[in-house]
Order: structure tokens, then C-alpha cells, then sequence
């Protein structure tokens, strides 16, 4: 009996040590990579870091924090980002459901259809950009004249249809594993009593997938946010437009010229790579780093509450 618990003891002991040792290369990389980084530029948030390493960097505390709360620009790029990620959510979600809908029917070569819509899928952010950049600039203009990427009223419009067929087909996918776990006796039965093709819908099948939804909510939102190589490709964060004056009111300010495509992660990138201003371009990825946070969190936290409602 000792015997046996001796031996099971070693190999519980030998089968951890082999956990953290398959464990330790991704481990040491993540840490390497990511929390080394991630602390790191905490730590330089707080300096006047230029990027050239020249011996003149100092602590600055909190000076570049409130720089950005007070940068105008900084703060209509992002009101463009949560326009653009607004009308993102909203449309790439609605046409992934109705992808799903129609993909899950009994209909020929469903297969294939959801192959072609996933496909965009595929395709890199900076190769989309170019293509659209094109379509919305000669092959489209017949419908849009001028093309919706070159007025900046328009512009979030434009960037908001071509993430969507991006990445439409991706949350498809999703709603088509939850739709495919929809109890047809339900349907069939609801069929039976009466029940339209609405009414199904709303009473059994959105209560059933209320998971997925949350789930590609989730994922729409943070992409959205996120978004930056289309930007660079389709629109370089142009074209240039006024500040509305009511925007431009809460800062006190005259109305300026602002890049109606500059989003968050463009704004960052030109503040530390452009400028050369990386202590306050990594203020403001931390900044950018809390507000996805807290976003993302919400966002999961009333729609899991609404799951339970219905």
C-alpha cells in the first residue's frame, strides 16, 4: 500500500514537471514578449522618452497624461473610433446573422456559400485597404460620386462596409455552431401552432444563441477598436475635414482641421513613431489599454445579464 502511494506520488510528480516544461518555452516567450514590454512601458508613460536614446529623458510624473486629456486631436480620434466601432458592431453583426440564417437552411451547396463568405476572411488588412481603396475610387464611383473615402463626413462609412465584409464571415461562423444547437423539434413545433418565421425567430432561436451573441459582440467590438492596418492602407486616417464646433466647443477652442479616418491606434502610432514623442504615444496606449478594458467588460457584463433575461 506505501508502495503504491510512493509510485503515485512520483509520477504525479513527473507528470508536473513535464507540464512545466512543455509549459516553459510559450511561458518564457509570453513573458519575454508581453509582460517585460507591457510594464515596461508603464514605466515610460510617466518619462519624456523620445525614442533616440539621448541621454535626456526624465521623469515627468503625470504631465503626459493630462497633455492627452487636453489634445483636442487626441480626443476626436476618439470619437471616431467609437463612431466607426459603433456602426461596425452593429452592421458586421447583422449581416453575420443573417449569413448564418441563410447558410444553415437546407439549400444547395451551403458549403460552398459559407466557404465564400468566410473567405475575405483571409485576406490581410493592408491588401483589403488597397483593394477597396480601388473599388471605392474607380469601379464603384458610379454609385458613389464622390467616392465615400474622399469626403470626411462619409469616410467611417466607407472604412465600417469594407471591415465588414472582412470580417462578416468570421462571426458567421460563430452563429452558425450556435444556430446548428437549435432544437428543430422547437421549430417544428412552433411551425405546427402557428408560429411565422419571426416568431420563431425572437422566441426560440435569439434566446438560444444569446451565448453567441456576446461572444461576437465581444470580438466586433475589440476588432473594431483596434482596427489600424485597413486605416493605413484604405484611407492613411484622411481626408481632412473641420472639427464639428459643438466638438470643438468642449475643449474651448476654434474649430481646426482633424483627419476624420485618424483612429486611436493611428493617433498613437503618429504621436511615437512621427513626432517622436514616445513617452506620451505610450500614455496613450496605456490609456487606450484601460479603455478596452472597461469597454469590453461592460459590454460582456450586460449582455451575460440579458442572456439570463431572456
Amino acid at each position: 500500500m506505501k508502495q503504491n502511494i510512493l509510485f503515485g506520488n512520483s509520477r504525479r510528480a513527473q507528470s508536473n514537471r513535464s507540464f512545466w516544461l512543455f509549459l516553459l518555452p510559450s511561458l518564457s516567450a509570453f513573458v519575454i514578449f508581453v509582460i517585460v514590454p507591457f510594464f515596461t512601458g508603464i514605466y515610460y508613460s510617466f518619462t519624456n522618452w523620445s525614442g533616440l536614446n539621448t541621454g535626456n529623458e526624465s521623469f515627468v510624473g503625470f504631465d503626459n497624461y493630462r497633455q492627452i486629456l487636453s489634445d483636442p486631436q487626441f480626443g476626436f480620434s476618439f470619437l471616431q473610433t467609437a463612431t466607426y466601432s459603433l456602426l461596425a458592431v452593429v452592421i458586421i453583426n447583422i449581416v453575420a446573422f443573417g449569413l448564418a440564417l441563410l447558410v444553415t437552411q437546407n439549400t444547395l451547396m451551403k458549403n460552398v456559400y459559407r466557404a465564400g463568405f468566410f473567405l475575405p476572411n483571409l485576406i490581410g488588412g493592408l491588401v483589403l485597404g488597397y483593394i477597396w481603396q480601388f473599388l471605392y475610387n474607380r469601379a464603384l464611383i458610379v454609385w458613389f460620386e464622390p467616392s465615400l473615402i474622399a469626403v470626411g463626413e462619409t469616410s467611417i462609412l466607407g472604412l465600417s462596409i469594407v471591415v465588414t465584409w472582412q470580417y462578416a464571415g468570421y462571426i458567421m461562423m460563430i452563429y452558425i455552431a450556435a444556430l446548428q444547437n437549435v432544437p428543430q423539434d422547437l421549430i417544428e413545433a412552433a411551425t405546427i401552432d402557428g408560429a411565422n418565421a419571426w416568431q420563431r425567430l425572437k422566441a426560440i432561436t435569439f434566446p438560444l444563441v444569446a451565448q453567441a451573441f456576446t461572444i461576437a459582440l465581444f470580438l466586433t467590438l475589440v476588432t473594431s477598436f483596434k482596427q489600424y492596418d485597413t486605416v493605413v492602407s484604405l484611407t492613411q486616417s484622411g481626408p481632412a475635414m473641420q472639427m464639428p464646433v459643438w466638438f470643438a466647443n468642449l475643449y474651448g477652442i476654434n474649430p481646426i482641421t482633424v483627419q476624420s479616418t485618424e483612429v486611436i491606434t493611428y493617433n498613437i502610432y503618429e504621436t511615437a513613431f512621427v513626432r517622436f514623442q514616445l513617452g506620451v504615444g505610450q500614455a496613450k496606449a496605456i490609456l487606450f489599454f484601460i479603455l478596452i478594458g472597461v469597454i469590453g467588460g461592460l459590454q460582456v457584463f450586460f449582455t451575460q445579464k440579458r442572456e439570463v433575461e431572456m
